[in-house]
């Protein structure tokens, strides 16, 4: 397997070499991901060459037009899905509210969903919601010591009922990786439908979805590093039979049956440099030439294998210390590199004297509320999290664990 070639990696990041930002080590990854030079390049060009509107004979707005249709259609091809099965929207919290709408209509009072307590409030919030309308909503329940779904307790709570199952690929705290496939495989076998999380997951490599079998798929491109857009795939059958959510007219065409609000002409098309990015890496590291299902997969090897390597000495670093308790497992392999502590102090008051020693991180809820609930944590003290992704490098995880013994 190839290693990853880090400086290689950085130089397509202008923040590490923006004057501001040196001696800052980032580690609020999870929070929102610094953006790749093919991404900014394509925005600045848009918004210069191209800020018409899209998809009208004159070569500025045919341009636009296609450049979008680019974006759809390469990223799809990455995740192994047809390019009108992703759509783009303003954010994954409200695309999740439009498809939660969708069910809101298609499902009767006595239908039943099954959501987790491990989720971020974005794919838990919009669908404990329809118990307004009489839908039954099942809590999947996380062990509350190691914050780990086992998918045995799932099978418990399904039946000729359940017509959607929600969960993370993995959580913004807990960060351990579920078993997609085995999990959705589950539910399929009882007839529900599959909506499966992937914000904190994408960032570290982009999932094969059709593989990976869920019904749809949600993350969010500012933390791929791109532009601030939610990215939703609905597969064919599903987005087909839920009821349309745009404009009537547009009822007809799958990426526009969920996306109400106009488009982002600008950063749909910017994310195209997310799949440049893509074939970037993949052509510098010798992978494989054609396939973009492939390459995506060689990158997300890459990018894991890089950040398992750097991930495993932060966990051995604060697994046993007194003063903090880590969040979800120590086995490097098993997670995303998002780890969160629960300290006997104020997380955020922790996070600005890591400040002080050139390490952005942050303290908080995070938005999982719930699975910190569940876990024990004090909501007022937070937890600490500290995040990387594949451009992090081992100098600034040694400045990360030189600043945790400062502080901790």
């Amino acid at each position: 397997m190839s290693t990853l070639d880090i400086n290689f990696v950085r130089s397509q990041f202008p923040a590490f070499s923006e004057p501001s930002l040196q001696g800052q080590a980032f580690f609020e990854n999870a929070g929102g991901s610094y953006t790749c030079k093919p991404v900014l390049d394509r925005l600045t060009r848009y918004y210069t060459q191209r800020k018409v509107q899209p998809y009208a004979p004159y070569d500025a707005s045919r341009l636009a037009g296609e450049e979008m249709d680019e974006a759809r259609a390469r990223m799809a091809a990455i995740m192994g899905v047809d390019a009108d099965e992703l759509s783009f929207g303003p954010s994954t919290t409200q695309n999740t509210y439009v498809l939660a709408q969708a069910f809101r209509q298609w499902m009767q009072p006595g239908d039943a969903i099954v959501v987790t307590n491990q989720d971020h409030e974005a794919n838990s919030g919009p669908w404990r919601r329809l118990a307004d309308e009489g839908i039954e909503v099942r809590e999947w329940q996380i062990d509350p010591e190691s914050g780990s779904l086992n998918p045995q307790d799932l099978e418990d709570i399904l039946d000729e009922k359940v017509r959607l199952v929600c969960f993370p690929h993995c959580s913004n705290v807990v960060g351990e990786i579920n078993p997609v496939t085995e999990i959705t495989a589950i539910a399929h076998a009882a007839g529900a439908f599959v909506c499966v999380d992937g914000v904190s997951y994408a960032p570290h490599g982009f999932p094969n979805v059709g593989d990976l079998g869920p019904d749809i798929y949600l993350f969010s491109a500012y933390k791929t590093y791109g532009p601030h857009q939610g990215c939703m795939v609905i597969r064919r059958a599903l987005g087909e039979l839920l009821p349309n959510q745009g404009h009537y007219f547009n009822g007809d065409v799958l990426y526009q049956r969920f996306t109400p609000a106009g488009p982002d002409h600008a950063q749909i098309a910017a994310s195209a440099g997310m799949a440049d990015y893509v074939d970037l890496l993949c052509e510098h590291h010798d992978g494989p030439g054609t396939g973009a299902a492939a390459r995506g997969a060689f990158v997300h090897d890459l990018m894991r294998g890089h950040e398992i390597a750097l991930l495993q000495p932060v966990l051995d670093a604060v697994k046993d210390r007194n003063a903090a308790r880590l969040i979800g497992t120590s086995d490097a392999s098993r997670r995303a590199p998002t780890v969160a502590l629960a300290l006997n102090r104020n997380a955020e008051s922790v996070a600005a004297s890591l400040a002080s020693h050139g390490v952005m991180a942050g303290g908080g809820d995070f938005y999982a509320v719930r699975p910190l609930q569940a876990m024990g944590v004090d909501l007022g003290q937070g937890v600490l999290r500290v995040s990387f992704t594949h451009y992090t490098s081992k100098r600034e995880i040694d400045q990360l664990l030189n600043a945790l013994d400062a502080v901790l």
